[in-house]
């Protein structure tokens, strides 16, 4: 294989490719088609992958820190894959297997996530602003400052997850799922919260003005010891 053909850009169709451990570090790499490609361990890191092809590749354990990943990663498995600083923007990661997967000051936003595997990731402060993450699995992550503002959580799963000081400013949080998660001083204002499921979450100091319905009318259960720490009313102890 020409690797340093790959790395120029020169080689642009190679879907079902083995590059397993190769380094294509800091490579020009614009609109390749990598589609279903073996990728896994190898080495992307400030490479340029804007337009590529990686649905249904295997990039478990791949090095993409500071990469431009606006790209298709369509059912992709980035288990355990680094992209630290990368450029998400706009990505295609539906169905995509993001466990284990280190995400720090990554940009998300704007990044198609539905059905995606986030389960136990750390997202803390990760920029996810109009994201959609419509039945995503986000059970368990850290969300702690995160940007969801204006995002799609439609029936997405956030159960046990830390949404510490998270912006969910208008996002559409329709048939969620976040019980026993932790959504101390979130903002809530303008979100959607039909048919959200908020059993035994943590809501103290949370802003919510102007949700839909309005939180008073939400039936949260909550733990008797929990009834004198917060205001929300139609409150049903299990």
């Amino acid at each position: 294989m020409e690797i340093e053909a790959i790395r120029s850009g020169k080689l642009k169709q190679l879907p079902g490719v083995d590059l397993e451990e190769e380094d294509l570090s800091n490579s020009q790499l614009e609109r390749i088609n990598l589609a279903g490609a073996t990728l896994a361990g190898a080495n992307f890191s400030g490479s340029n992958l804007n337009g590529a092809r990686l649905d249904g590749a295997n990039l478990v354990g791949a090095k993409l820190a500071t990469a431009d990943l606006r790209a298709n990663f369509l059912g992709a498995n980035l288990m355990q894959a680094d992209l630290s600083s990368a450029d998400l923007r706009g990505s295609n990661l539906r169905g995509a297997n993001l466990m284990g997967a280190k995400l720090p000051k990554a940009t998300l936003a704007g990044a198609f996530l539905s059905g995606a595997n986030l389960m136990g990731v750390n997202l803390q402060g990760v920029d996810l602003r109009g994201a959609d993450l419509r039945g995503a699995n986000l059970n368990s992550a850290n969300l702690k400052g995160a940007d969801l503002s204006q995002a799609d959580l439609q029936g997405a799963s956030l159960s046990n997850a830390n949404l510490e000081e998270t912006d969910l400013r208008g996002a559409n949080l329709a048939g969620a799922n976040f019980t026993e998660a932790n959504l101390l001083c979130a903002e809530l204002e303008g979100a959607n919260l039909e048919g959200v499921n908020l059993a035994e979450a943590c809501l103290i100091g949370t802003s919510h003005a102007k949700v839909t319905p309005p939180l008073e009318q939400v039936k949260i259960p909550l733990r008797l010891t929990e009834i004198e720490h917060t205001s929300i009313k139609d409150v049903t102890p299990e």
